[in-house]
């Protein structure tokens, strides 16, 4: 963060301080063990913690300031909303860093592994900062945008939202130079109501972009592809066809890692993915688009995303046990994404020549669609070739399977129940574990790990 006294914060947030003047020299937390010295600590009131308990801590920690909405014992400014406080840093910080380029991505699913991809090609260029996991709300992307200084050359925001608005108000708090727009899916179904307004939602990051800036659109559905008519500027497309300004062709799939050529106006270059899934060639693409558009060579870009692994867990993350592979993508689910993880476990099913086993958990926020939506994965099980589907607590995915489907059907209604199973996978087998994040599923992902290791060393016991 760019050095400011502790005067000049409350003038800016319009509060009161209390205390004497000090120089505030890092970003805002809103953990107290997070805290550093010289930094600010946010007293956020939730519905079960008041981080105005928490404020001793932080400055034992190094804090040198509160922001509160209440009178403390530490130094501190007084302001109505700790949130709206935090916005207003953030765009001060913003506007009085005029070289910092910002680029905002939203999407229905892949931004923070786009985020994670853009940011290893950019850190070869110039020092970026970008959020640590999914920090793409109200709070996590002026928090992200904090950490810039005058020594900062690329800031990567993620954009999510729960209401019409919310993605207006970050592009107006950050003023991104670049606005991507991944897909429009059916995440956050139950809260928009229909794809039409998630993509009304998901618009505001083009039709909120000032006119220098570029808008970069996926041309994976209908709705992001209609968004250029949104933007007076420059617009770049992405995706996987002939039309499409950065795209993908000749994409080749092994060990469940996409390899394909990089086409952009440039040129062409080979590119070989660390990640897993075909799906993640839309994730690379975009992140190719924006550094295109940034005018990075293509040798820079192909050879960053060739060397890029994910710094987000629970997303795709392969895990090669002792004759078993464990496919743990559950830090969240929706159709699209659980549709690309099937397709993927399968494929590594058929490379390793083992049975194939989803552990799956419910989809949320799905709404009036949530029955149909988790039906279809289902369906799609049993028609990818999935050889045992195991439902925890979410009975709704064997609802339609036709009665010649070969897929075996396991239902539990608890994890303890299902991870009973662990005695019927075979060496070479592959497991995929997905569900909602509510679900908390890493924990069936590091019990699998766990038991199946146990049995390993208890065979190997046994034949010693």
């Amino acid at each position: 963060m760019i050095d400011l006294k502790a005067s000049e914060i409350a003038k800016i947030v319009n509060g009161k301080l209390i205390g004497d003047d000090v120089l505030v020299t890092s970003a805002p937390v809103i953990n107290s063990t997070n805290s550093v010295t010289g930094s600010i600590f946010l007293a956020l009131v939730g519905e079960k913690v008041d981080g105005h308990s928490f404020i001793k801590d932080a400055f034992e920690r190094g804090a040198l300031l509160a922001l509160v909405t209440r009178e403390v014992e530490e130094r501190c400014i007084i302001v109505d909303d700790v949130v709206a406080a935090l916005g207003a840093l953030a765009s001060y910080v913003r506007n009085s860093l005029p070289d910092l380029v910002v680029i905002g991505i939203t999407g229905s699913q892949g931004k923070t592994t786009t985020k994670d991809l853009l940011r290893h090609i950019l850190e070869n260029v110039g020092k970026t900062v970008a959020p640590i996991g999914n920090y793409n709300n109200e709070i996590g992307a002026p928090l992200t945008l904090l950490h810039c200084d005058r020594s900062t050359r690329y800031c990567i925001l993620e954009m999510g939202a729960r209401h019409i608005g919310d993605i207006a108000a970050l592009c107006k708090m950050a003023r991104p130079n670049f606005g991507v727009v991944l897909k429009v899916g059916s995440a956050h179904l139950g809260e928009f109501g229909s794809e039409a307004a998630i993509a009304q939602t998901k618009s505001e990051m083009i039709s909120s972009l000032e006119d220098q800036a570029t808008a970069i659109l996926g041309q994976y559905d209908p709705f992001t592809i209609a968004m250029s008519s949104l933007h007076n500027g420059n617009t770049l497309t992405f995706g996987e066809t002939a039309k499409s300004d950065v795209r993908a062709t000749d994409i080749d799939v092994r060990e469940g890692r996409p390899h394909f050529d990089l086409v952009t106006p440039a040129g062409r270059a080979a590119v070989g993915l660390r990640i897993v899934g075909v799906h993640q060639v839309a994730n690379a693409l975009a992140a190719a688009a924006v550094a295109t558009a940034l005018g990075i060579s293509i040798d820079v870009i192909a050879s960053g995303l060739s060397t890029a692994e994910l710094d987000s867990k629970w997303r795709m993350e392969v895990r090669e046990l002792k004759d078993l592979i464990l496919i743990n993508d559950s830090y969240n689910s929706s159709p699209e994404a659980a549709a690309a993880a099937l397709r993927t476990l399968i494929l590594f099913a058929q490379e390793q020549g083992g049975n194939s086993w989803a552990f799956l958990g419910k989809m949320h926020e799905l709404g009036a669609s949530s029955p149909a939506a988790h039906a279809a994965i289902g369906t799609l099980a049993s028609e990818v070739g999935v050889d045992h589907l195991v439902c925890i607590g979410a009975d709704e995915y064997v609802s339609e399977i036709g009665p010649n489907s070969q897929m075996t059907t396991h239902l539990f209604k608890e994890k303890p129940d299902a991870l009973l199973l662990i005695n019927q996978i075979k060496p070479g087998d592959v497991v995929l574990v997905k569900a909602s994040r509510s679900e908390a599923f890493e924990e069936v992902a590091l019990e699998i790990e766990k038991r199946w290791n146990e049995r390993i060393s208890e065979e190997v016991g046994d034949q010693e």
